[in-house]
């Protein structure tokens, strides 16, 4: 970008931040002149001070109600699946008579190919819901008389979004459909069958012989997402990630006062004022020993493999919380020493109950990290998280842009 531009960017930029505040002077009823002089210099000549106050976007809060139903809607980042290509068609065995040569020949006609199962790469589709357990491709149509071949079936196209890593069922990778367009053939369809036409020879002028379609191919698969969401919350049961989820997001998470509400992760979108939008999934609840598999520990552990950077989610108002982020931390490095090199932010919640204000006393002496302290429920301090979280994401964009 030259000069030029960035001037006129700049410009761009600065007027309209003149015009939301000459609106706000607008609406005051009295007006002094130094008021707005001082508005007018500050716009004008002092761009830095607008640098440092407008660097960070805001937030958007979201406005309109949310619905009172329940939503079953969650994230699936996992699924295995099993395709079989479609049958080729039949060759027929079959003879044609003319009016004037009842004898001319076969006419059998060859069978049409099987359909393949094919995965591609879409920007419209976000996770694997809309995998089936079984996919099967359609089979191609037998051969007719008078040479009238069969019609091929049309392939089964599968959507996955981008980033979907294959395996086979030992778990090794077979494909990375990291770009959006690419296909991977899954399934091939089977070869339709030839007439008895083909085995015509010098010898056998009339074969009573065909060939019947090919069997499609059957494979199982195990589709993978790369990256689930760009932060994951990760603490151990009732620790209010769900109840956080709402309150930054439209995502309607299940929330109950038992542990384990949350089963499969659901994914909300936080959206700012420069139209950015940074996914936050909220995990299952991990326990004490989950690297051993401990309950469904390594399939909850694996989601957060998935995800760019943690959120640790620390319930104040329960006794030595501080037992509670070491067990986190246990886990997380024992089932992937990388997890844990990953940014991290530590979250205080729970701080509108009793017990809550000296156990983070307690917990900042002890962990010398710094913490965030809200209150989900009432949404105390979340505008301070999303501005962390933007800071965070921001980050992870500049590092991204250096690999």
């Amino acid at each position: 970008m030259n000069f030029l531009q960035r001037l006129k960017k700049s410009t761009a930029v600065l007027r309209a931040i003149q015009r939301q505040e000459i609106n706000f002077i607008t609406s005051r009823k009295q007006v002094d002149n130094n008021f707005i002089c001082s508005i007018i210099n500050r716009t004008f000549t002092r761009s830095n001070v607008i640098k440092e106050e407008y660097s960070i976007p805001l937030a958007l809060r979201n406005k309109k109600a949310k619905s009172t139903s329940h939503t079953y809607n969650y994230f699936v980042d996992i699924r295995q699946v099993k395709v079989e290509g479609g049958f080729g068609g039949d060759g027929i065995i079959s003879f044609m008579q003319l009016f004037s040569n009842e004898k001319a020949g076969p006419s059998g006609g060859d069978g049409g190919n099987g359909g393949h199962v094919i995965f591609e790469v879409s920007a419209d589709v976000k996770d694997l819901r809309q995998l089936k357990s079984v996919h099967k491709a359609k089979n191609g149509q037998r051969g007719m008389g008078d040479n009238c071949y069969g019609k091929s079936a049309e392939h089964l196209i599968i959507k996955v979004p981008v980033g979907t890593i294959i395996r086979d069922i030992d778990g090794k990778i077979i494909a990375d459909l990291d770009e959006e367009g690419m296909k991977f053939i899954a399934a091939r369809g089977g070869a339709g069958g030839h007439g008895n036409p083909y085995f015509k020879s010098e010898t056998n002028q009339t074969p009573l012989i065909c060939e019947s379609g090919a069997e499609g191919e059957k494979n199982q698969y195990l589709l993978e997402i790369k990256s689930m969401a760009h932060i994951g919350l990760i603490g151990l049961p009732n620790a209010g990630k769900s109840t956080l989820l709402r309150a930054i997001s439209r995502a309607r998470p299940k929330v109950a006062s038992y542990p384990f509400t949350t089963l499969r992760p659901h994914v909300g979108i936080v959206q700012y004022d420069d139209y950015e939008q940074v996914a936050v999934a909220d995990l299952p609840g991990l326990i004490q020993d989950s690297h051993k598999n401990k309950g469904l520990g390594v399939q909850f552990l694996k989601h957060a493999e998935r995800c760019k950077a943690l959120l640790f989610i620390i319930d104040m108002s329960s006794e030595e919380p501080w037992n509670h982020f070491d067990i986190l931390k246990y886990e997380i490095s024992q089932f992937n020493p990388k997890l844990i090199e990953r940014q991290m932010i530590i979250i205080a919640n729970k701080m509108d109950l009793p017990s809550a204000q000296e156990n983070l006393k307690l917990f900042e002496e002890k962990i010398n990290l710094p913490i965030i302290s809200i209150s989900a429920k009432f949404g105390t301090n979340v505008t301070s998280l999303l501005r962390d979280l933007r800071i965070l994401y921001d980050d992870l964009c500049k590092q991204e842009e250096k690999q």
